[in-house]
């Protein structure tokens, strides 16, 4: 019996030959469902294997008994990649510790993606999230001014909760950036992985009144200093 970790990249199409093959073998398969949402239809996938998909969430994953694996095969589905999240990390060292053989998928995740903007994913810093709930939250900025020192891009990933449709919003975590005194030029991006991505390039001002659509959402601080090629390709993204 096997228990796989499946990441299923950005859109409901980007999982792989392998990952379909695996979970027709599976007896019970989840979709973790707090770390981040899947844009396009699960129905998709569900045809494809002609399997029920559960959606898993925070409670339940962080609970969940890996020694079900022991009887029968079992999967995690997971948007992006599964080594984005601390939680997949601990289900495959359970199962290690258990003695329980555990295979794992990668796939594509926001922190390659953001790669279409231009910027060097080797030039990225720290990544930071900005919560909900950020009123006293200090942490991000100070990631933030880090990486300015050392000349790196910071990527913000914008709190959000899949199970009641809600997303911090660019515009949300742009005032966040604002009552922290930071007066950058950032980019803005939403649902990247997909055909209706956005990306806006500006001053915070015009970032902000910006409509990106539905979410998820990113924000992305560059290093001071950019190479030729980052400042070219950042320019196509300028907002007018």
């Amino acid at each position: 019996m096997v228990f796989y970790l499946i990441s299923l990249g950005l859109n409901e199409k980007s999982f792989s030959l392998e990952s379909v093959s695996a979970l027709k073998k599976c007896k019970k398969i989840y979709l973790e469902n707090y770390t981040s949402v899947l844009n396009g239809n699960l129905n998709y996938l569900e045809k494809i294997i002609n399997k029920k998909i559960t959606k898993a969430e925070r409670n339940f994953v962080e609970n969940f008994d890996v020694l079900e694996a022991k009887k029968n095969n079992i999967a995690f589905l997971v948007v992006g990649d599964v080594f984005s999240a601390t939680t997949h990390i601990s289900l495959f060292n359970d199962c290690r510790n258990k003695n329980i053989e555990v295979r794992v998928f990668n796939n594509a995740s926001i922190i390659t993606a953001v790669g279409i903007i231009g910027l060097s994913l080797y030039n990225f810093g720290k990544v930071a999230s900005i919560p909900f709930e950020n009123k006293n939250v200090e942490g991000p900025i100070k990631i933030l001014k880090d990486n300015l020192k050392i000349n790196a891009h910071t990527l913000f990933l914008l709190d959000l909760n899949p199970g009641e449709n809600k997303y911090l919003s660019i515009r949300d975590a742009i005032e966040y950036l604002e009552r922290n005194n930071v007066d950058e030029k950032i980019v803005g991006c939403a649902r990247l992985g997909n055909e209706n991505f956005a990306v806006k390039y500006g001053n915070m001002k015009k970032i902000k009144n910006f409509d990106f659509g539905k979410g998820p959402y990113c924000l992305i601080v560059p290093a001071k200093k950019l190479h030729f090629i980052e400042e070219e390709v950042l320019e196509k993204w300028k907002i007018i």
